[in-house]
């Protein structure tokens, strides 16, 4: 049996993301393809084998002498090829972390929590299968865990995830290409020649096999990852195919769909127990001499101590340092780097006796530019490139070129099937080529940027290094500063123009020279305000402000303030740092002034804070730590609060609920109202479904309350609310409002704002949309309760005025909700509002306030609002919205109340159905109003031919005040039938106008049923009217067109980004982004065109000019330069004599602008020989002729 060795890269969640040794046990190109030679019909079922069991062991057996190739060939470092090592034998456990939330893995109130152990991954119940995600960086270990889990299921390992499971499918996804069966993917990439097993039979053992878990690795790599093609993994993804089995997929980003039940587990790295465990583990056994030689290394280089929280890099790291007695201090990465890849190298030539292999491995160590910009290609691709075919890459590289860097396993080789089959039905493989890494693919580029950097001018390279995110290349931007500082200073000017990228400034500014001094004062500035870290920073953002801090730290540059905003995962790990959302850790700093970190979701317990309040102890210029978390009010064992905290009276508060703070008392360990904190807590509001948010609110409000009784001195809760859908926040929230009453703190306001899911539940609570209950407080003073969707019927009304009588001070109720104003009989109306007088209002529109009469229980037009109401809005297709304004409109018009003027704006569906009403987009329809005196309708994509315009005219004879209808939408200019227009518009002398492009408006005349210009109107179209992309173009036109018929002079139209194109008469302009043409325009005074950098020949040039030429008020066209970017035109306009003549006798100006900057710079179009000429030259040429 021949075997094909394929590298593969793998190291773990612990170890390394290494190479390994793919030992398939046949050779496959002799096997022929499945099409040809066995049955593949996805389609009709196959009845359950007699030998199903049989089949099983074979397949099981095949899939563990497959597997056993894989995890027993893994490499650590590229060229140790004579030391191959057993994946157990390596693994380390790094962290790992769950995703806990609602469910659905996006938005805020959701974080992570850490894992103790790799297996804790999979505590699914049996028989519930599930979809697990295991996410990481490059370099984190997700294939070498995958492997562990291969070598375990073999060998048998009790306790393991997947101990139990009949069948383990391993896959690896990049190999995938083409294939559209799980069954298929088994038999090509896991199964021998030999195994008498056909795709039909593999595909009955998975469908009626009881226990099947699979593993797809590298969904990052899979490609067809953005096509149809991919279309059946996505599928097994989703659940929609292989939904009995357990599928955990390995990936670097999340998949655009998967299902909300999945859970999802990301891999953090190695921290220093890790990285002790692997150097006795792998490297140097139970010499403590020589582990602590290698944490020595580690400790003398701190610039590495990012890089080697990623597993990959650590395992390179140890194996140089145990193995290198010339191993230095770095004062880079790149100089890390550099000496790595020279590492590799002399190991080949120290291999090699020949002095010509020598001599070439030196040529090809230091003469590499067509690597470096295959490298750079392929990353700056939209679809980043990091594999190419084989032949390519020789053709480009040379062999000899390519053969060394793949001995010294910078380069990797693997065999993978095409789509391809021989005549005989075999399948046909082609060989691909891959970085080991990508981040050495990024080395390798940065060579190339850092020479396109020092060549490019700032405009030149500003728009290549778009192309190059750093956040997703933060390596490569750092080697390129580092390789070349000229380079480096152009690089860096482009981050600092960056949002944030100040930060990540600094530490390219490190790479270029490796000295602090250079950044000091740049350090210096930075740490002199505050320095965040907060939820949705990028993890780049993040690594560069921790780096930032540990410069700082190290180099005693003080650091004013550390915010730390709703980003931390958990507030000190055993390891002693503070862990982030994003798996980063922040270690203390002796530099540090001011702690801040807040996060109402983030839960602090004792054992946690007394961890915070050690990790305080080790920042030792620490002044001040403030909180706002979940954190107990229980007193803190005092003995175990660190004495150098009490000695150095480093003040730690908590903040609650507006300006309500508790202050830690050290030397008792109590926490008790801190002496700069507020008296009272102010305005309470809730707001959205956010359950996190409405939680922390209750209790910081029960925990006010509760600090009132135990004499803390005298609280008032000002303004308290709730908003948005943050389940931490509203938790915290409506904690501290209980606690608060309970305690008899007065609350001021709580304002509940479009966040009521029931006004009142049987339980006499309300009901957020979060989930969570606010109790009646017998504290508050005011309630407010806004939400435009939110329906409170009579019988919740009802209980919502109980639920007011619950509350013993309240004073106030208001409303802004869907409430009927039908009375309320009195008797429900509970006694005590009546005898303390609460007042209770019902908000409408434009300052129109209902009072509810407590003693009849009717509602009433409140004493201090209007009579009138103003302008009101309507837009957009929100429903909700649409539905109280229409309703609120309704019954002001039904109570008599004016309404000044409706303005639907981009809103209207249909102008008037049958039912005689207006139809809006949100499907509502608005009746016409008795009151109502102005209406406006705008929408330019809105078509309303004669039948409708007849119809809203009859709408407008309905509203019986109506004084003006005014509309912006596409109506034509023909007559209306005198005859249907309704005869109150004429003895009511309603003005109709119609708004075109500027301030050109037409007026119906109601006698005789014709638009004519308004005499308020402009009689021509001034300024210029722009004809982009926009969707206002096709309005726009119409509008043009029917002006220039009319004989309405047309000052400029600008026509811009639209591809314009002249038919071959000249007769319209085709616009053919938007798929619109421009007719000819006989009203028009000036034409501009503009296209950013497009080229044009002589044909479409002439193309314009006969346009131009027909429109015959032209007096100059313009073809103008947009961003910096001129357009391209012909040297000389070619076969347009005639043309030219007719532009010349009507002395029409044709220039261009061919300026690359912001100042134009013009040339003009000779009508006579066709030619460009400068701007001096027709100024010399018009004084010879004069």
């Amino acid at each position: 049996m021949r075997c094909t060795c394929l590298l593969h890269g793998i190291m773990s969640k612990y170890i390394v993301d290494p190479v390994i040794y793919s030992i398939y046990l046949t050779d496959r190109k002799t096997m022929p393809h499945p099409s040809k030679f066995q049955r593949e019909d996805d389609s009709e079922p196959i009845p359950h084998p007699p030998r199903y069991k049989e089949h099983l062991q074979i397949l099981a057996a095949d899939l563990k002498l497959a597997y056993k190739a894989l995890y027993e060939s893994i490499q650590p470092i590229p060229y140790i090829r004579d030391r191959l090592y057993c994946v157990d034998k390596v693994f380390i456990e790094g962290g790992s972390e769950k995703w806990v939330g609602d469910g659905t893995f996006r938005g805020k109130g959701t974080s992570w929590v850490r894992l103790e152990s790799y297996k804790d991954i999979y505590t699914n119940p049996p028989g519930k299968p599930v979809r697990y995600i295991i996410q990481a960086d490059p370099g984190f270990g997700k294939t070498t865990q995958t492997l562990q889990y291969t070598f375990n299921w073999s060998t048998g390992v009790k306790g393991s995830p997947f101990s139990d499971v009949q069948l383990l499918i391993y896959l690896r996804l990049r190999q995938l290409r083409g294939v559209r069966s799980l069954a298929i993917a088994i038999r090509r990439y896991l199964l021998p020649k030999s195994c008498p097993l056909k795709i039909a039979d593999i595909r009955e053992i998975l469908e009626h096999t009881t226990s099947v878990a699979i593993i797809l690795d590298g969904w990052d790599e899979y490609p067809e990852l953005n096509t149809e093609l991919g279309g059946y993994m996505r599928d097994i993804i989703t659940a929609r195919a292989s939904p009995n089995h357990d599928v955990t997929l390995t990936t670097r980003y999340l998949p655009k769909e998967f299902p909300a039940t999945a859970r999802r587990v990301r891999l953090t790295g190695f921290d220093d127990q890790a990285r002790d465990q692997y150097i006795r583990k792998a490297v140097v056994g139970d010499s403590n001499e020589a582990v602590e030689q290698i944490k020595q290394r580690l400790k003398d280089n701190p610039v590495l101590a990012d890089l080697c929280q990623v597993p990959l890099f650590f395992v390179m790291f140890a194996h140089l340092a145990h193995e290198k007695e010339a191993f230095k201090r770095f004062k880079s990465v790149t100089e890390f780097f550099s000496f790595m890849i020279k590492c590799f190298h002399e190991h080949l030539r120290n291999k090699e006796e020949d002095p010509n292999v020598e001599r070439r491995s030196r040529q090809y160590e230091g003469v590499h530019e067509e690597l470096s910009a295959m490298a750079y290609e392929g990353l700056s691709k939209p679809d980043q490139q990091i594999v190419w075919k084989k032949e390519e890459l020789i053709r480009r590289l040379g062999e000899g070129f390519y053969e060394h860097h793949k001995r010294i396993g910078m380069l990797v080789e693997e065999e993978v099937i095409t789509d391809q089959t021989t005549a005989d039905g075999f399948d046909v493989y082609t060989s691909e080529i891959r970085f080991y890494h990508k981040l050495f693919c990024e080395w390798y580029a940065a060579y190339h940027l850092a020479e396109l950097a020092v060549t490019l001018d700032g405009a030149e390279l500003s728009s290549e290094l778009k192309k190059l995110d750093p956040y997703d290349l933060q390596y490569l931007y750092r080697f390129a500063c580092g390789l070349d500082p000229a380079a480096g200073k152009k690089i860096i000017s482009y981050l600092q123009s960056l949002q944030g990228g100040d930060k990540f400034a600094v530490l390219c500014i490190l790479e270029q020279t490796g000295e602090v001094d250079d950044i000091k004062e740049t350090v210096k500035k930075l740490c002199a305000d505050t320095v965040s870290i907060k939820m949705g920073d990028t993890k780049l953002l993040q690594r560069s402000t921790v780096q930032l801090l540990d410069i700082a730290s190290s180099h005693k540059i003080p650091t004013s303030r550390l915010h730390l905003n709703g980003c931390v995962s958990e507030a000190v790990t055993a390891g002693g740092y503070i862990l982030l959302n994003s798996g980063l850790h922040v270690p203390p700093s002796s530099t540090l002034e001011t702690i801040a970190i807040t996060g109402k979701n983030l839960d602090i317990p004792e054992e946690k804070m007394i961890g915070l309040l050690t990790y305080a102890k080790q920042c030792e210029q620490l002044k001040k730590l403030t909180l706002q978390c979940l954190i107990p009010l229980s007193a803190i064992p005092a003995e175990q609060i660190p004495l150098s905290l009490k000695t150095r009276n480093i003040e730690v508060l908590l903040l609650s609920l507006k300006e309500l703070v508790y202050h830690l008392n050290l030397i008792q360990g109590k926490w008790v109202k801190h002496g700069t904190g507020t008296a009272e807590i102010g305005y309470v509001r809730l707001h959205g479904g956010n359950q996190d948010e409405h939680e922390w609110m209750v209790r910081e409000l029960t925990r006010a309350s509760a600090a009132g009784k135990h004499g803390t001195g005298t609280v008032r809760i000002r303004d308290v609310g709730l908003r948005g859908n943050n389940k931490d926040e509203h938790e915290w929230r409506v904690r501290e409002l209980t606690r608060a009453s309970a305690a008899g703190i007065p609350i001021s306001c709580l304002h509940l704002d479009r966040c009521v899911s029931e006004a009142v539940t049987a339980s006499g609570n309300i009901l957020l949309y979060s989930g969570l209950h606010v109790p009646p407080s017998s504290t508050l003073e005011k309630i407010e309760i806004t939400g435009k969707s939110l329906d409170i019927p009579e019988q919740k009304m009802t209980e919502l005025l109980a639920y007011a009588g619950e509350c013993e001070r309240l004073e106030k109720l208001t409303l802004q909700c869907l409430v009927p104003l039908s009375a309320i009989p009195a008797e429900q109306i509970p006694p005590s509002l009546k005898t303390r007088n609460i007042v209770v209002l019902l908000h409408s529109l434009e300052g129109l306030v209902y009072d509810l009469n407590l003693i009849e229980g009717k509602w009433v037009k409140h004493g201090t609002g209007t009579v009138r109401i103003g302008d009101v809005g309507l837009r957009g297709n929100n429903k909700d919205e649409h539905e109280w304004i229409v309703r609120e409109l309704t019954r002001a018009s039904a109570a008599g109340i004016p309404i000044s003027c409706l303005h639907l704006d981009g809103c209207v569906s249909e102008a008037v159905k049958a039912s005689g009403n207006i139809l809006l987009n949100s499907g509502l329809h608005v009746p016409p109003s008795s009151t109502l005196e102005k209406i406006k309708i705008t929408g330019k994509s809105l078509d309303m031919p004669e039948q409708k315009m007849i119809g809203l005219l009859a709408y407008a004879g309905e509203c019986e005040r109506l004084e003006k209808l005014t509309l912006q939408c596409l109506i034509p200019l023909s007559a209306i039938p005198a005859e249907q227009i309704p005869p109150s518009l004429k003895t009511r002398n309603i003005e109709v106008l119609l708004l075109s492009l500027e301030e050109l408006v037409y007026q119906l005349n109601l006698i005789q049923g014709k638009w004519v210009k308004h005499s308020s109107g402009t009689a021509q179209i001034g300024g210029y009217v722009e004809l982009n992309r926009g969707t206002e173009i096709g309005w726009r036109v119409r509008e043009l067109t029917r002006a220039s018929a009319a004989g309405i002079p047309i000052a400029r139209v600008d026509i811009g980004g639209c591809s314009t194109v002249a038919d071959q008469s000249g007769s319209s302009l085709a616009l053919r982004r938007s798929q619109l043409s421009l007719p000819i325009l006989s009203t028009l005074q000036k034409l501009r065109i503009r296209d950013i950098g497009r080229r044009m020949d002589n044909t479409e040039v002439v193309g314009i000019l006969s346009y131009t030429a027909r429109c015959t008020a032209v007096k100059e066209l313009v073809f103008a330069s947009f961003l910096g970017s001129p357009m391209q035109l012909p040297d000389r306009v070619q076969g347009a004599e005639s043309i030219l003549s007719t532009l010349k006798s009507r002395n029409v100006t044709v220039k261009w602008d061919i300026s690359s900057s912001s100042s134009c710079s013009w040339t003009y179009l000779d009508l006579l020989s066709g030619r460009w000429e400068t701007e001096d030259r027709r100024r010399r040429k018009g004084c010879l002729i004069s």
